[in-house]
């Protein structure tokens, strides 16, 4: 084993190297990623934040990886999107950020400060909570702040969708009761004008 390679460089020696070359090319100074990327701002610590959450100004304390929705529901009390999944997968976590949809658990709170945010709470008088109640289309509910905010931005893009460009794209919402069927409905009836 302490025989040296005649080669000059031993794999070992090589991947020493290569690791440390690696590891020293990605060690940036604040001041180095400011030139890099101009408006760039390196956070560290809590630091406090404004955003606009249901057309209101509101501020919060956030450390770099405080996510939007610890923020909705711990700071704001906004409590209808949902800790369902970390990685977004159920759709929960549904919110609006600048008119699109977002997971607000996998959404850092830094990247929407003077953003502008949409819940569910100001969507009550809105025709798709009401769509959602004429067609039955909740069981435990749990889903639904999430659906409903997904649907409003689905419909603001595509206001004549079809059923099947419907089931597209609502498919980032997982409801584990299975009321598909009557969502897809209130979504059709609203895009039909019943």
């Amino acid at each position: 084993m302490s025989q040296q390679s005649s080669q000059g460089v031993s794999r070992r020696g090589f991947l020493k190297g290569s690791g440390a070359a690696v590891a020293a090319s990605t060690v940036v100074s604040s001041t180095e990623a400011e030139a890099a990327a101009p408006g760039l701002q390196v956070v560290s610590g809590e630091t406090s934040i404004t955003m606009k959450v249901n057309g209101k100004s509101m501020t919060a304390k956030v450390e770099p990886r405080t996510t939007l929705l610890d923020v909705l529901r711990y700071q704001f009390d906004l409590t209808g999107a949902k800790p369902v999944s970390l990685d977004g997968s159920s759709g929960a976590s549904t919110v609006l950020v600048g008119g699109k949809a977002v997971m607000a658990s996998t959404t850092l709170a830094l990247a929407v400060a003077r953003k502008e945010v949409t819940t569910c709470e100001s969507l009550g008088g809105d025709v798709v909570p009401a769509a959602f109640v004429e067609h039955d289309a909740q069981q435990c509910g749990f889903c639904t702040p999430g659906f409903v905010v997904a649907v409003r931005a689905f419909l603001n893009r595509h206001p004549d969708a079809t059923e099947e460009q419907i089931r597209a794209g609502l498919n980032g919402n997982i409801c584990r009761c299975g009321t598909y069927a009557n969502i897809l409905q209130a979504v059709i009836s609203l895009v039909k004008g019943n």
